[in-house]
């Protein structure tokens, strides 16, 4: 019997399961020899000649995908995505061309096709499949793949789209492994492009959406260091360095077995000593230029807080004996007696 006679006969059988077998979850196989077949059941939609004239529609177009003629399969597939949107062949046949957008190096529209089937079919049984499709091609496309017009013109790269796209993945599929991975990917792009503040929004999503996840000891640590790359020294603003310091405590005490422990003390204390070393200089701006023992006192004491163990700690212990000793000279009531103490002339 030749191939046609057989595709026709299957096509009989489709028909006769739709007039008699009850409404089963269905699924989609094909082989040269027979074509598109329905296994699993059947699913309600068309029925008749409609659902002829699609299956007609789908074993042609995978002819012409198996014989490399990709435009006339791309326009097939278009005519049963977009003329039997009720059948089960439609998502099939968004998915089908997906593929071959992406044997075509068209990113761009592979990934928008697969997602129209996950967002127009969310019950299609290739769903994960297509959101692992979406997640590798962001991931392409953050490694610098370029996006072919019509499938032969390279485009320039484009890690803003790769960004839009992991994103898209974390909406479509937000309990899915490939979510965690999405969200570290989302960090490592903003890190690139130099915007911390997003990749700070992602590893802070990463951490407090999925604690349990293998990647969160990762995610901890590259918080802390994007925070440390934003500390410009002991002169300015600690905000980031008080952050850097939480998070890397945050790592040691969650997960102290952890191979990259040693980077994570070297990490912290850095820190410290900067942070320790920011109430240094405020204590002594307070002590020698405003005669403010109450402030000065305070500020060494908190270096010696900041980092009790660190050769700060003892710098902080005499200039609180000198304060003292500053503070018992001004209350004597002669001001040379200051300035003598503090060796001004």
């Amino acid at each position: 019997m030749s191939t046609l006679s057989l595709r026709r006969l299957g096509t009989l059988c489709c028909l006769a399961l739709f007039a008699f077998a009850p409404r089963l979850a269905a699924g989609l196989v094909w082989s040269p020899g027979t074509g598109w077949q329905v296994e699993g059941g059947i699913v309600a939609g068309l029925g008749g000649i409609d659902s002829v004239n699609a299956l007609e529609l789908m074993n042609r177009a995978r002819d012409a995908e198996e014989a490399g003629n990709l435009r006339r399969a791309l326009k097939l597939y278009r005519s049963v995505e977009k003329d039997y949107t009720n059948s089960i062949y439609a998502p099939e046949a968004l998915y089908r061309s997906a593929k071959v957008r992406l044997a075509q190096r068209q990113y761009f529209k592979a990934f928008e096709t697969y997602q129209g089937a996950v967002s127009r079919y969310p019950s299609y049984d290739r769903f994960d499949e297509i959101v692992g499709e979406q997640y590798r091609i962001a991931a392409a496309l953050l490694d610098g793949a370029r996006n072919y017009m019509f499938g032969i013109i390279p485009g320039f790269k484009n890690r803003d789209r790769a960004i839009l796209y992991f994103e898209t993945v974390l909406f479509n599929a937000p309990y899915s492994d490939y979510a965690p991975l999405a969200l570290m990917n989302i960090a490592r792009a903003h890190q690139r492009e130099g915007n911390d503040p997003e990749a700070i929004d992602a590893l802070d999503r990463m951490i407090n959406n999925y604690p349990q996840s293998l990647l969160a000891p990762d995610a901890y640590l590259r918080l802390a260091a994007v925070h440390s790359s934003l500390v410009d020294g002991p002169l300015y603003d600690q905000a980031s360095t008080k952050e850097a310091i939480t998070y890397f405590e945050d790592f040691m005490i969650l997960f102290p077995n952890d191979t990259s422990i040693g980077t994570a003390e070297e990490g912290l204390d850095d820190m410290k000593t900067v942070f320790a070393e920011s109430k240094m200089r405020l204590g002594d701006y307070y002590f020698y230029k405003r005669d403010n023992y109450v402030a000065a006192r305070v500020l060494y004491n908190e270096a010696i807080t900041v980092y009790p163990d660190y050769a700060i700690a003892a710098r902080a212990n005499a200039q609180l004996a000198l304060v003292e000793a500053a503070r018992v000279a001004a209350e004597s009531g002669d001001p040379a007696a200051r300035r003598k103490f503090l060796g001004l002339f």
